[in-house]
């Protein structure tokens, strides 16, 4: 854990506040699965299923029961898979939106993917949607309930009954997928594909 303190303010300060709020800050950490560090061997959830990551052959990645197979240079395993996922998360998500946007007869001007925290998905005024690409780490259905949250934001740009409503037109069971990622989703931020770890 790194404490980082504005510029004025003494270290003696900020230890006092450390200690001064421990039994918050253990808690807050408690909550966070331990970070998971992606290369060969790695356990990995794909879609809600969890595969090892093991040596790949030839030039392609290649996905099956027992695995994931990622050929190339250890050094390269984290960022060729970090790249396949988010490639794959982008063909579900246009997929998804596609669907949900023609059932309600809208039209969506974009799709962008990041990797944020604080949010699954957004839409903005203009009808641009971005997603997280790390849904792709989640069963298919959660990501199909986002897709489906944030294109309802075509028709409602808020969360009123309303906008609820224009969900569970599109997709009823929004619940389990909704609770799904309420209880499950920070896990899917501990992944790290970076091939040194940064401070």
């Amino acid at each position: 854990m790194t404490l980082t303190l504005p510029k004025n303010v003494p270290d003696q300060e900020g230890l006092a506040f450390v200690e001064e709020k421990s039994g918050w800050l253990r808690k807050q950490l408690d909550r966070h699965p331990d970070i998971e560090t992606v290369g060969l061997g790695a356990d990995l959830p794909i879609e809600g299923q969890t595969l090892r990551v093991l040596k790949g052959r030839g030039k392609r990645i290649i996905r099956d029961n027992e695995g994931i197979y990622v050929p190339g240079p250890e050094n390269t395993v984290a960022a060729r898979l970090q790249g396949w996922l988010k490639v794959q998360a982008r063909e579900r998500l246009v997929r998804a939106s596609d669907h949900y946007a023609a059932l309600l007869g809208r039209n969506y001007t974009r799709i962008t993917l990041r990797d944020t925290r604080s949010r699954w998905g957004s839409c903005t005024h203009q009808g641009g949607l971005m997603y997280s690409w790390r849904l792709i780490l989640a069963p298919p259905q959660v990501l199909e309930y986002v897709a489906a949250h944030e294109v309802a934001h075509l028709v409602e740009m808020n969360h009123s009954a309303r906008f609820w409503s224009t969900v569970e037109n599109i997709f009823p069971d929004y619940d389990e997928p909704r609770r799904w990622l309420r209880e499950n989703g920070a896990a899917l931020h501990r992944f790290r594909f970076e091939t040194t770890p940064h401070d």
